[in-house]
């Protein structure tokens, strides 16, 4: 069956992300000598995190990168952690450090990621990366929010103008997103589960970015017609009409009545969840270049 034109296709938009991300790094291999280097760190078992991980080792190697995976126990300590870390900051040969989160519960999350040196913090969460963003700056800017206003661009062109919405305001999507929105010249507001008159708001948005992690939270019918749509959110809900203990993924739009009324809208799953990845491979590229005085845009 085909797709409706005003879905999103996330997998095919990441597809071609990672094939400019490969012709990049035959580029900077041939003309300059630079193998881009990426490595994770997983501290424990998470199942989720295991399945997350195989994918970007997979896809670092695919596109032509230099891969190291490091699986650390889950006891071990946060301050043999900062070491590993210090090490990668120190190898050349890297030029992006990812360690995967969530960390065990006796691990500082925030002192791991500070210790990334933010020029090698290809997850864009270290302070200087943030600190950068909100000012104009030129940091590192996180996969998922990166990979959202691709697909904005994308789909419609010159945002310049246009009354954006984010719902959800963590600092790994929401407001580095809201951010990202502004610096395209959008009017933005940024909106949560306490704001007053949520559907009111979504309502009055050209764009509509939803990244609260409550499953369909935003009504399919508060959303303008024409509007672009942009679902972050990826929830588990019980689907008894598939089977007894069956479930099944949705985000945080109600998706089925908001395809109605969208010009334009990313599916859950397969929507931003494949983006987040390619846009970590190419974070790793835009950093071997600045680590390498070679102006990204040139390969």
């Amino acid at each position: 069956m085909d797709t409706p034109s005003n879905i999103i296709d996330g997998k095919a938009f990441a597809a071609r992300v990672r094939a400019d991300v490969a012709k990049s790094v035959v580029t900077l291999k041939a003309d300059h000598g630079v193998t881009p280097g990426l490595a994770v760190v997983v501290v424990g078992e998470d199942p989720a995190s295991q399945v997350y991980v195989r994918n970007k080792v997979k896809q670092t190697a695919e596109v032509g990168m230099h891969s190291i995976h490091h699986e650390l126990p889950a006891e071990t300590a946060q301050e043999a952690l900062v070491t590993k870390v210090r090490e990668l900051n120190a190898d050349p040969a890297i030029h992006g450090i990812l360690v995967q989160l969530p960390l065990p519960a006796h691990i500082d999350e925030a002192a791991v990621i500070e210790t990334i040196a933010p020029e090698k913090d290809v997850d864009g969460f270290h302070v200087v990366n943030t600190g950068l963003l909100a000012t104009g700056g030129r940091g590192m800017v996180p996969c998922t929010p990166l990979g959202c206003i691709m697909m904005l661009k994308d789909c419609l062109g010159d945002l310049s103008g246009k009354k954006a919405i984010v719902v959800g305001r963590s600092n790994i999507v929401g407001k580095p997103m809201a951010q990202l929105l502004l610096d395209a010249n959008c009017t933005v507001t940024i909106a949560h589960s306490r704001t007053r008159d949520l559907a009111g708001e979504v309502r009055a948005a050209d764009i509509v970015v939803a990244a609260v992690g409550r499953p369909e939270m935003v009504k399919g019918d508060w959303i303008k017609n024409g509007a672009a749509v942009i679902d972050v959110g990826i929830n588990r809900i019980d689907a008894p009409e598939r089977g007894e203990g069956k479930t099944r993924l949705v985000g945080d739009v109600e998706f089925e009545t908001a395809a109605k009324h969208a010009a334009a809208i990313t599916p859950v799953p397969g929507g931003v969840g494949p983006m987040t990845i390619a846009c970590l491979l190419k974070n790793t590229v835009t950093a071997a270049c600045r680590q390498n005085n070679i102006d990204p845009d040139s390969v």
